[in-house]
């Protein structure tokens, strides 16, 4: 391993947005949701990734209250972001990844469950045409399922 290592990049402007699938309590979202991945889903909201899914950024915080019945809240979409390797896009959990893979949503944490190691990727099956494209600049061991790296946006 590298002695030098690109590492998570805290500072970068994050934006405030609606969060949440929909309007209504039962869509709201918390901050144990913090540090998930999220798209791009409506009219200045954005909710949860589910596996396979282009990242368009992460929660980095989730106000107490609301406004016109959604949750409110901040997504970073530029930067760096620590994550866990999850193998391939075709089948989570088996496969290693390496610098430069572009990586999508890889397993994710059930809504209102908050994450306990920081959140999966997987190496994306098609690497060219991403919209939103995450790439793998540093690893923490050899690109296994499990390990550590840290992804910067690229697009």
């Amino acid at each position: 391993m590298a002695k030098f290592q690109m590492k998570e990049l805290i500072g970068t402007e994050p934006v405030t947005a609606r969060l949440g699938s929909a309007s209504g309590s039962a869509n709201y979202l918390t901050d144990v949701e913090i540090g998930k991945p999220v798209k791009l889903i409506g009219d200045s909201l954005y909710n949860l990734t589910a596996v396979g899914d282009q990242i368009e950024g992460f929660i980095t915080a989730v106000e107490g209250y609301t406004a016109d019945d959604f949750s409110i809240g901040s997504v970073n979409s530029q930067g760096r972001k620590r994550v866990t390797l999850d193998g391939l896009q075709a089948t989570p959990g088996t496969g290693t990844c390496a610098v430069g893979d572009y990586v999508v949503t890889g397993t994710v944490v059930a809504k209102g469950t908050a994450l306990t190691v920081p959140p999966k990727v997987c190496k994306a099956t098609t690497q060219t045409g991403m919209y939103f494209a995450w790439r793998i600049v540093s690893l923490e061991g050899s690109g296994a399922v499990g390990q550590y790296a840290v992804i910067e946006r690229v697009s």
